[in-house]
Formats: C-alpha cells, sequence, structure tokens
C-alpha cells in the first residue's frame, strides 16, 4: 500500500507519491519531464516542450464554458536535494521516501520537494478531473527553477495564451501573494597557494550541524544560524589567537538555503593544543547559548584527525577568514512598503575549496526593490574585494511588483472568503518566485500565487501540512470555477 493512498484529499496526494519516485535534481529533469509527458499522451491530453525543456500540458474547457478566458496553472519540476549528512541517498536516482507524521507529509532524511511537487499533483488532479467546472486550462512546469530560474528567463512569447496565471508555488496557507522579491548570486573567488604543514603540528576538525537551514527567502528573517559564519568564528579565533593554519572550508551547498552544516580542519602547534582545546570549549558554549531557542539542535565539535597534505598559504588563509567574518548575513532592510515584510536580506550560502587551488564562497542577495538589490550585492562585493578575491555577479532576476487592484486577486479573496469565513491575507513575499520574469514576456498576465503550509523547505525537516493541503484543494477548485 502506497504511504498516502490514505490521505484526502485525493487524487492528488496520490499524484504527489508518485512526482515522489522520480529523480528531478535542478538541471537533470529528464527523467521528470518524461514522467508529465507520459502522463498526458496516457490521458489523451496535448502537450508540449519549448527548447530549454518546459512543458506545456492543454485541456480543453468543460462544455459551457469554452468562452473562458484561458487560466495558467504554473509551478516548476525541479526540487531542491539536500539530506542529512548521515543519509546514504542517490538524488539522481533513487526515489524519496515519503511518511506521515503527527499531521505532516516529510521524507526520510532528505528533503521531501513539496516544492513545488505538490503544485505539480495539483495540476496534474485539476487535468484529470471530470467533476472540476473551468474553462480552458494551461498547465506550465518549468526547468531549473531552484538554481537560476532558467526555465522562466527562456520561455518565449508565444508559448503560453492564457491572459490569467495561478501560481501555485507559495508556502502558507491562507496567504495570496501579489508580488515578490528579485534576486541576484555573487561569488567570490579566492587563489592561494598549497604549503607544506608546519613541523611539530596536529590536526583538528571542528564541525558545525544540526542547524535547522531553510529557505533564504523566506526563513532568513527568522535568526537562524548559518554554519558557515558559526565555524568562521572558530577558524578567526584559533587563527589569530594560535598560529592555527587553515587545510580545508567546506560549507553549506546551495546559493538559495541557509547553511546548515559545515566543517572546517586546521593544523596547530602541538604545544598549545590544550589551549585551543580550552578556547574552543569557551567559544562553544557562548555560541550555544546564543542559539539557546532558535537553534535548540545545534551540534559543535572539535576532533583529533590525520595531518593533511597541505594547508593555504597564510595571505590568503587571512584574507579568507577575515571576509568571511565581515560579510553581512541574513537581513538588511524591512520593507517600509509593507509592514513585516523584509525588503532586502543577503545570505552567505556555501563555502568551497576547490581541487585547482580556488576557494569558492556563494553569496545570494534579494530585494524588492531593483536598486537596493544591486546595493546589497555590491555590499558583499567591496568586502571581498577588500580581501583580494575575484568577485563576479549572476544576471540576476527581477522582482514582481504587486497589483492590489488585480481581478484573479479579487476572485481568490472572495473564494476563500466564502469557502473558510475569514479574510485572508494579501502581502508580497521576499522569496523568488518566476512571476517577475513571466511579465516581462507576458505583460498582461493577471497573477496571484497560492499554496499549502510548507515548513522546512530546502532543508531535509521540509514537511507538508496535510489539513492546509486540503484546504489549498477546495480553494483552487473553486477559484477555476468562477473565473468568468
Amino acid at each position: 500500500m502506497k504511504t498516502l493512498s490514505q490521505l484526502e484529499p485525493q487524487p492528488l496526494f496520490n499524484y504527489f507519491e508518485a512526482i515522489c519516485q522520480v529523480p528531478r535534481p535542478s538541471k537533470k529533469e529528464e527523467k521528470i519531464r518524461q514522467f508529465l509527458l507520459d502522463f498526458a499522451s496516457k490521458n489523451g491530453l496535448e502537450s508540449k516542450t519549448d527548447t530549454i525543456g518546459n512543458v506545456l500540458i492543454l485541456k480543453p474547457a468543460t462544455p459551457g464554458r469554452e468562452k473562458t478566458p484561458t487560466v495558467i496553472l504554473q509551478t516548476h519540476m525541479d526540487m531542491v536535494c539536500e539530506k542529512n549528512s548521515d543519509k546514504v541517498f542517490d538524488f539522481d536516482n533513487d526515489a524519496i521516501e515519503p511518511m506521515v507524521v503527527d499531521g505532516w507529509v516529510k521524507a526520510n532524511g532528505t528533503t521531501l520537494g513539496a516544492d513545488c511537487g505538490i503544485g505539480i499533483a495539483a495540476q496534474l488532479a485539476v487535468l484529470t478531473s471530470t467533476d472540476i467546472q473551468h474553462g480552458p486550462i494551461e498547465c506550465l512546469i518549468t526547468v531549473d527553477e531552484e538554481t537560476g530560474l532558467s526555465g522562466a528567463f527562456a520561455l518565449q512569447p508565444g508559448f503560453l495564451s492564457g491572459d490569467i496565471l495561478l501560481n501555485l508555488d507559495s508556502e502558507d496557507e491562507g496567504e495570496l501573494f501579489i508580488g515578490c522579491a528579485g534576486g541576484v548570486d555573487t561569488l567570490a573567488v579566492f587563489s592561494y597557494q598549497p604549503e607544506k604543514v608546519p613541523t611539530g603540528s596536529v590536526a583538528l576538525k571542528i564541525s558545525v550541524s544540526g542547524l535547522l537551514g531553510g529557505h533564504s527567502g523566506d526563513d532568513i528573517h527568522k535568526n537562524r544560524g548559518n554554519a558557515n559564519k558559526i565555524l568562521n568564528r572558530f577558524l578567526w579565533k584559533f587563527s589569530n589567537a594560535f598560529n592555527a593554519r587553515l587545510s580545508d572550508f567546506n560549507g553549506g551547498n546551495l546559493r538559495n538555503a541557509i547553511a546548515r552544516e559545515a566543517f572546517g580542519i586546521v593544523t596547530i602547534p602541538a604545544g598549545q593544543q590544550k589551549d585551543v582545546l580550552a578556547a574552543f570549549e569557551n567559544l562553544s558554549s557562548a555560541i550555544k547559548n546564543e542559539f539557546e531557542f532558535a537553534e535548540s539542535k545545534l551540534q559543535i565539535k572539535c576532533e583529533d584527525v590525520s595531518i593533511p597534505e597541505s594547508v593555504i598559504d597564510s595571505q590568503t588563509q587571512s584574507n579568507l577568514l577575515n571576509a568571511i567574518y565581515a560579510c553581512p548575513h541574513g537581513v538588511l532592510e524591512m520593507s517600509s512598503r509593507m509592514d513585516g515584510m523584509v525588503e532586502t536580506s543577503t545570505n552567505l550560502a556555501s563555502v568551497k575549496f576547490q581541487e585547482n587551488h580556488q576557494i569558492v564562497v556563494t553569496t545570494s542577495q534579494r530585494s524588492e526593490l531593483e536598486s537596493r538589490k544591486y546595493y546589497a550585492a555590491e555590499t558583499i562585493e567591496a568586502v571581498f574585494k577588500l580581501a583580494g578575491a575575484t568577485v563576479s555577479h549572476s544576471d540576476g532576476y527581477p522582482g514582481w511588483a504587486p497589483n492590489p487592484n488585480s481581478e484573479v486577486l479579487k476572485i481568490t479573496v472572495d473564494s476563500y472568503k466564502k469557502l473558510f469565513g475569514t479574510d485572508p491575507i494579501v502581502r508580497s513575499i521576499h522569496a523568488g518566485l518566476e512571476c517577475g520574469l513571466f511579465l516581462e514576456k507576458y505583460p498582461h498576465l493577471d497573477m496571484v500565487s497560492f499554496g499549502p503550509t510548507i515548513r522546512g523547505a530546502h532543508s531535509p525537516d521540509e514537511r507538508l501540512d496535510i489539513e492546509t493541503t486540503g484546504k489549498f484543494w477546495k480553494h483552487l477548485v473553486d477559484v477555476l470555477g468562477n473565473i468568468q
């Protein structure tokens, strides 16, 4: 028996479980794309793909609704691939293992992929429904939303014909989103010279784990720990106080996820080991106290390891550790336009040693204002340039400016009030959605975004609330029925 077969609403959860069986890492969407095209063929639905691999599946209107405006239901087919360090899992080949825990669906040691798998499942359920009233439907499923918005960037005029777009990629039931932040990535690259380990040294590995992590847009204001920043405090202190030499720094993974785990390897003079361990205990205790309520599962370890083959040169070490210490992370500005919303933020996403004697530091900036987005990126650029790094920026993506007079917003709000007897919250989201890029190609689109409650997105703690999934489905069906 399937794990989710007893959950309501069906067939929504059955489709979601089927999607969980199909590997779909960003930029490796071949299997999920074929799954979607096979689904369309099996159900006698017209489908097409574009040059980058976006999929569009079309369903005619129900009888009597042929003249209703065409509605685009939009999701993305890729998922963030994160796992706990002790979990053996191959995202290119293995199926996600969903399980039901206390009213939530989550995965066994990995990200669940409810972002945006539950949205895809809703599309499939609409496409195969026989009892939902709706006009013509176009289901757009884009590629590579999570790592580059490549599908949205490459979408061409003429691929879609609808005037209304319902984005199903939101994560807070009861909230309707009519705007989002734009974003840009900033990469800093340090080149170093490997040197011999000083004689008479011992090696230590400092590890940071157990952090919540999360989405660098949705969760950036929650004061969660960043493993890179925490680890760097130890490395910086040991470097300055005990002449520690750095051999490795490996922290974080994805540009749009708050770093949950990081480790570093240093060598120290053998005679200073006792003092270093005492300093480690003092700083570890202080940091755990700082995160006592926000990060109750934080673990910081220091252990002996074998002497590494080399360490990096002293000047690059100093430049790197000082730059990471000075690099901002978190909320930079709160919005003056919408109460309680983050305006501008930056995420110190990852620090990686490369085989070519380079160290790559990846950061990501977001803002509802284009000028502030680039100001934040240039701030990060200045920090790393002062440290001698080579800095580059991605092309970035635009925000989605709110339209409070949207017709589809009015329909969506009225539907929610009728169904659930309460007003939904209407706001912008600090996370990036593809809607801003769609508007560049289709400026006439009237758009709103909504979805069920998802928590811990982009981390192995990702979980989908079962009750709100039912509300999301009822709301979607009702909105489709009320678009005239």
